[in-house]
């Protein structure tokens, strides 16, 4: 029996109420005669196994007795691929019925198009970052801060004032709907294990566009993202809003040192602790609270520690 265009594959973790909801919607879009479905439990500790064999029987299922993070999880899944194309796509992002179709037909039009994403959407209708530009030390500094008035011209990791009607070439895609080409996996792998949340699509698409192929934004359909559904669940269960945070630093600090330098990740530790000096000087000049001030403190301290943590962000700390 031939195998389908494309795998969808889905990394859940503790989302079994969004398991239905997601999967209906890939029915809409005709998934039955287009898509195979690969599923990874990251060790949910709803029920999300008894809701998956119920909500999608099909499925392949992985279940792992620990929570190895997104980009492991999503890697476990390549051994399983059979389609053309791999679709990674969230347990809270809901395609639209033409979701498949199209972008199946724009990868197989253009040849050169090795990641594609579309056009992301809240429940409400509005519009999320869709298409971004590779984060930098500087413009990361200048996200935090607030300060873009001084720095004209520079280009923002979620730069929106641009025509989001046109397909065009972008640095990176977010992961809740990532369409990606079985060529680029074979040439360039997946996920960097070393990233266990965040960064992960950033540091990809940075390999795949340097191994010549294009990072596209397609607007002609919309995925609704509710965004935010796991990282809730880690919240809750972990206490985790200090822990969320604390695996988008490392991530951070591991990007910059594999694309940076040790020179790029000097300069970041510098601009985030200027970044801090800041932030703690606004809030005390618009009289925040001392709150606002010790929260600075502690993500300037935080940085500071994974940065030895993690050896100068040359490994993981998990």
């Amino acid at each position: 029996m031939a195998s389908k265009p494309v795998d969808v594959m889905v990394v859940n973790f503790n989302t079994a109420g969004l398991l239905r909801p997601m999967f209906d919607a890939l029915r809409r879009a005709d998934s039955e005669r287009l898509a195979s479905y690969l599923v990874v439990d990251n060790a949910s500790v709803d029920d999300s196994l008894q809701r998956m064999a119920e909500v999608c029987p099909q499925a392949l299922l992985l279940s792992n007795k620990q929570n190895v993070g997104f980009g492991r999880a999503n890697n476990q899944l390549l051994a399983h691929l059979k389609g053309k194309y791999a679709l990674l796509l969230n347990t809270d992002a809901f395609v639209a019925p033409d979701s498949l179709q199209k972008t199946l037909d724009y990868m197989d039009t253009h040849p050169e198009c090795g990641v594609l994403g579309v056009r992301l959407e809240g429940r409400d209708g509005d519009l999320q970052p869709s298409c971004r530009y590779f984060p930098t030390p500087l413009n990361v500094f200048v996200g935090r801060t607030g300060l873009g008035r001084f720095f004209p011209g520079l280009k923002m990791v979620d730069e929106m004032n641009w025509d989001h009607a046109s397909v065009r070439e972008c640095d990176w895609l977010p992961g809740c709907f990532y369409l990606v080409r079985r060529e680029v996996l074979d040439q360039v792998g997946l996920f960097d294990p070393r990233y266990f949340l965040y960064y992960e699509e950033v540091d990809h698409c940075k390999r795949v566009k340097a191994a010549g192929w294009k990072v596209v934004f397609y607007p002609h359909t919309t995925v609704v993202h509710i965004g935010g559904e796991s990282s809730r669940s880690v919240a809750e269960l972990e206490a985790a809003s200090r822990q969320i945070s604390s695996y988008q630093i490392e991530s951070e600090l591991l990007y910059f040192r594999k694309h940076h330098g040790l020179a790029g990740l000097a300069l970041h530790m510098l601009l985030v602790t200027l970044g801090d000096l800041v932030l703690a000087l606004k809030a005390l000049l618009k009289r925040r609270g001392r709150g606002a001030i010790q929260a600075c403190w502690r993500h300037c301290r935080a940085t500071w520690s994974l940065l030895f943590k993690t050896r100068y962000a040359s490994q993981p700390t998990r």
